[in-house]
């Protein structure tokens, strides 16, 4: 029976959720408070993500 592969360009996108963690920490570092930064950058990690997924599927 022929399946339906599944598409993995998302994966490609999920990236920028660990990268966006790393450098949130790297810039609560430089302000001193590493909870904020962590969490501006799982934040903008995620926009980037919906964003590409969004781009992606047009």
């Amino acid at each position: 029976m022929a399946e339906k592969k599944k598409d993995n360009d998302d994966r490609y996108g999920a990236l920028f959720v660990p990268a966006g963690v790393l450098t949130g920490i790297g810039v609560g570092f430089l302000i001193e408070n590493i909870a904020a930064g962590t969490m501006i950058g799982l934040g903008v990690g995620f926009l980037i993500f919906a964003t590409i997924t969004v781009v992606k599927k047009k």
